[in-house]
């Protein structure tokens, strides 16, 4: 199965900057991208995959201008997205097998594509 998040998410150094800042800002940092990736995951609620899974993140950003590993930081937004929706019950060893992840450009649309393959398959 296949998700596509549109836009960019959070990058780490972004987030770190707003946790020296002010916690209530990093705060609410977390919980709109926890949002974003969440509705995503949502209508799939109810069909929830067989635990567990392998996942493959294309991060791809609209300029190379960050680092792949502040980037792909972002795993956390979408593991807890997956969770908040009802997609998968917890992100830890149990349900979530392996993840690989590749980078790409596209400056018109920058995007998140996962797949997911379930242990079944």
């Amino acid at each position: 199965m296949k998700f596509v998040i549109p836009g960019e998410l959070t990058d780490q150094n972004t987030y770190m900057d707003a946790e020296r800042a002010n916690r209530h800002k990093a705060a609410k940092l977390k919980k709109q991208n926890t949002y974003k990736c969440a509705a995503i995951f949502m209508p799939f609620r109810l069909q929830q995959p067989k635990l567990p899974i392998s996942l493959h993140f294309d991060w791809i950003c609209k300029n190379k201008r960050k680092d792949k590993d502040n980037i792909c930081f972002a795993k956390k937004f979408i593991f807890d997205g997956m969770q908040q929706a009802g997609y998968i019950p917890n992100d830890g060893w149990s349900e979530i097998k392996e993840w690989t992840e590749s980078f790409h450009v596209d400056k018109n649309n920058p995007r998140i594509e996962i797949e997911i393959k379930e242990e079944a398959e």
